[in-house]
């Protein structure tokens, strides 16, 4: 396809993909349409910016398996850790606004978190995973993710497990709360409505960190995770994960919830932790709005540009990279500040002026400063380990601007 529309496409299924490719982009509906046919899709949206303007924007399978409901032009996913991403974004707008200052102790912002050791710790510590605080000294339930004072409260009581200096382990809720609460600190506000009042109503984003009810019946809903690949790095994964139960806490918040998934029911499919805050892991958002936060970062959209070249600068240098002390396998990840870098093999993107946040199971969105670009890709249904759909489909954005 390398027109400049498409009006609909069926697949051999009856599912449908529509939406709109710029002429020279229809690579990348090509290998959208793939995902469905080659790699198990089940629903999905992808957009594109250049420039500040939507040079790709598609949709299509179903919302809904259950009850046969369509993929639309507004339907939201679960974005997962690309919420951090977002997080980030707002994390430098207070940078911008001389509010925040990310080498400064978290305390100065946060007076209690400064208890049992943590006073050195840093914003761009907990920006880059490196607080020492992936799980809590505390077990949690899902009725105190629920009220926010109270993982607050554990964050404030709890212990470093290790010192900034030692090197990174991904933080992968709890660093929603703790760079969450230095925004609420700051502003006064949530992090979810600091976002929505400073950058979703500006901009005209269908992204929500914590869902307004009226907006619920718009989300997918998730499907559990392919079966991983049957490769060395999978299973040794697996073997660590299992082994160290560090892992387990940092995903499950320390015991609040099954993460991603428990008897195939996806945790985030629970609409009260959809409506909470849950800042690093629990957005959701349109594929077109992610793009759109994303492209204005390095470009004006409607005349808004979000980012400035020197926040961007900073942000990208890299902070964290290697092996991680969960003792995972390197699978190339790199962390600039609040932001995943290009991270071959795993996560290329376009390459070394790319960043943003991928999301379990093959959510992605980024932004690429060399092509002046935003980038998304939303889907329901879970990937296993090494899934390649958001992979393919950079691959082709870069053969459409290489040709």
């Amino acid at each position: 396809m390398n027109g400049s529309s498409l009006d609909e496409i069926e697949l051999t299924d009856g599912r449908r993909v529509r939406g709109f490719a710029d002429e020279g982009y229809g690579y990348v509906v090509d290998t959208f349409v793939a995902d469905f046919v080659e790699r198990d899709d089940v629903g999905a949206g992808c957009s594109v910016y250049v420039d500040g303007r939507p040079v790709v924007d598609v949709w299509g399978g179903l919302a809904d398996r259950r009850t046969g409901r369509e993929w639309a032009h507004d339907t939201a996913a679960v974005i997962f850790s690309c919420s951090k991403g977002v997080l980030a974004i707002c994390a430098y707008r207070l940078v911008e606004e001389g509010r925040l200052d990310l080498d400064a102790p978290i305390a100065r912002y946060w007076p209690e978190f400064g208890e049992n050791g943590k006073s050195g710790i840093t914003v761009r510590d907990a920006l880059t995973h490196r607080a020492g605080l992936p799980a809590l000294d505390t077990d949690l339930t899902k009725g105190d993710v629920l009220a926010w004072d109270r993982v607050i409260r554990a964050i404030e009581t709890a212990h470093p497990i290790f010192s900034p200096t030692d090197g990174h382990f991904y933080h992968a809720m709890t660093y929603g709360w703790l760079v969450g609460e230095v925004v609420r600190r700051i502003t006064g506000e949530t992090p979810g409505r600091y976002f929505d009042r400073s950058l979703a109503e500006p901009l005209g984003l269908d992204t929500w960190i914590g869902l307004p009810r009226e907006e619920q019946e718009r989300v997918a809903w998730m499907e559990a995770p392919l079966p991983d690949e049957d490769s060395q790095a999978a299973r040794e994964s697996a073997r660590i994960a299992t082994a160290n139960p560090l892992v387990d806490r940092s995903l499950t918040m320390c015991g609040a919830y099954a993460f991603p998934a428990e008897n195939d029911y996806v945790t985030f499919n629970d609409a009260a932790l959809q409506a909470c805050e849950i800042p690093g892991a629990n957005g959701i958002s349109t594929a077109r709005s992610l793009a759109r936060l994303y492209a204005a970062c390095v470009a004006e959209v409607d005349g808004l540009r979000i980012l400035s070249t020197h926040s961007l600068d900073d942000a990208c240098r890299e902070q964290s990279a290697g092996r991680q002390l969960s003792g995972l396998p390197d699978d190339g990840s790199r962390w600039g500040t609040g932001f995943q870098l290009a991270s071959p093999p795993s996560q290329p993107m376009l390459g070394a002026g790319s960043f943003g946040h991928a999301g379990a199971g093959g959510q992605l969105a980024f932004a690429d400063l060399d092509h002046r670009i935003g980038f998304a890709y939303l889907s329901n249904q879970m990937g296993g380990f090494g899934d390649a759909r958001a992979r393919k489909l950079c691959m082709s954005l870069q053969t459409a601007l290489g040709a």
